[in-house]
């Protein structure tokens, strides 16, 4: 059996990064990779497309993950967005930063990151076993000593062998990087919440996040496919204002989604776990006031006099949202502008600035970006990622109890934690 220093379990990105970085820093590195290949679920984040990071400034950039932000300043005070794309650049991977701060790679295909991640790996040195589910932790003394796993497949490594495996890797140093519980047909199928529970770690219950959700009535469905671009969403728990996004949502046959959905889903998660009533409100036109847009209405109509109500509303919403807005607001279409009453104009107004949909659960887990919950961060030492509990263990990526909201935040967090943590191992061998 070759002995290694570290064994990095998980091949997605914050196990590749950890991987190289070790190797990298001197130490004999290996990958356990439970599926035929590394990477399947950075393939197909952001589309396919790989929103990487964001180039917002720190302070800003800790805010998106609410109030565990914190454990993540110094992880990123070592390795952040300037430092992944450079190393990205090193690699031959080209960055573009769009809208919003958001970095892609020039060529928006993710498949280029997992291709250089792997090939910088592979010429550090890591060795890469795919097809090789880690069972158990192997721990004695409270130190990990190694892995134990399921079964092993010569014939899908990424780095050819001469010889078969056993089923047990002894290392000194392990890090799990297996990612959470979001589209396990990648992989991510929560094995490493179950290898850091039985190491003894506090597992924050995990919960879908960055999630469509599901609304009551039949109003979605009527407008789905419709994609309101400059809209403002509210989330509503119990009557009260939690927080709100303007951006870009979508309606679907089961409710709502798209990118400002996605990003106050958190809330909405956690509101409905707790039983509270939540309600989405819709700005339609954020960028007016009541005041404002009650003179523009009244402007309107005046000028559009002899013409129909449902004529008029096709300049003010979208066509699909039309016979919606007729039949929430209780305006008869076929009268002519003229004959809206002040009222009726308020009724209008009011529904534009705030059309509401109840909010009766969100999609499952399997369907969610990524995963709230996880491995409890008091409990991990911010500055290395090693546990408080067990000598040698160490996590990085989703599997921590880190989560933000859309923006290359997420993605960010997973490099720069894999970075810390394979950096970490790597030094402690030549100390």
């Amino acid at each position: 059996m070759t002995p290694y220093h570290v064994i990095v379990v998980g091949g997605g990105a914050a196990g590749l990064m950890a991987a190289s970085q070790s190797a990298e820093a001197g130490a004999r590195t290996l990958l356990l990779e439970k599926m035929d290949r590394p990477g399947r679920k950075l393939r197909i984040t952001g589309k396919g497309r790989c929103n990487l990071t964001n180039v917002v400034p720190l302070p800003v950039f800790l805010e998106h993950f609410g109030v565990n932000g914190r454990f993540l300043r110094q992880a990123f005070s070592r390795f952040f967005s300037d430092d992944l794309i450079e190393f990205l650049h090193d690699m031959g991977v080209k960055t573009v930063t769009e809208r919003g701060g958001r970095v892609f790679p020039e060529s928006e295909k993710a498949q280029d990151v997992v291709d250089a991640l792997i090939a910088r790996a592979k010429h550090s040195g890591v060795t890469i076993v795919t097809g090789a589910p880690v069972e158990r932790l192997i721990i004695e003394d409270g130190a990990v000593r190694g892995v134990a796993v399921t079964a092993v497949h010569p014939g899908r490594r990424v780095v050819p062998s001469s010889r078969t495996e056993p089923e047990t890797y002894r290392s000194d140093r392990v890090i799990i990087a297996t990612g959470g519980a979001s589209y396990p047909a990648t992989g991510s199928a929560g094995d490493g919440y179950r290898l850091a529970e039985s190491a003894g770690h506090r597992i924050v219950p995990i919960r879908p996040a960055l999630v469509p959700v599901e609304t009551g009535g039949a109003t979605a469905s009527k407008l789905q496919g419709l994609s309101l671009r400059n809209v403002t969403a509210t989330v509503m728990i119990n009557g009260v204002k939690k927080s709100a996004a303007t951006g870009e949502m979508l309606f679907t046959h089961f409710g709502l989604s798209g990118p400002i959905i996605l990003s106050l889903s958190g809330d909405i998660v956690d509101a409905l776990r707790s039983r509270n009533t939540v309600t989405v409100s819709i700005d339609l036109k954020p960028a007016l006031d009541e005041a404002k847009l009650d003179d523009r209405l009244l402007r309107d109509l005046n000028q559009q006099g002899r013409k129909l109500f449902q004529t008029f509303l096709r300049g003010l919403l979208p066509r699909k949202l039309i016979p919606v807005c007729v039949e929430l607001t209780t305006i008869d279409e076929n009268k002519l502008c003229h004959q809206i009453t002040a009222a009726e104009r308020r009724i209008l107004r009011t529904w534009v600035k705030d059309f509401r949909l109840p909010v009766t659960g969100h999609r499952p887990l399997t369907e969610a970006i990524i995963t709230a919950g996880g491995v409890d961060t008091k409990e991990v030492d911010p500055r290395t990622m090693e546990s408080k509990i067990i000598r040698g263990l160490y996590f990085s990526g989703e599997i921590l109890d880190i989560v933000a909201d859309t923006g290359g935040f997420n993605l960010q967090a997973a490099f720069s934690t894999g970075w810390v943590a394979g950096r970490q191992c790597g030094l402690s061998v030549r100390s």
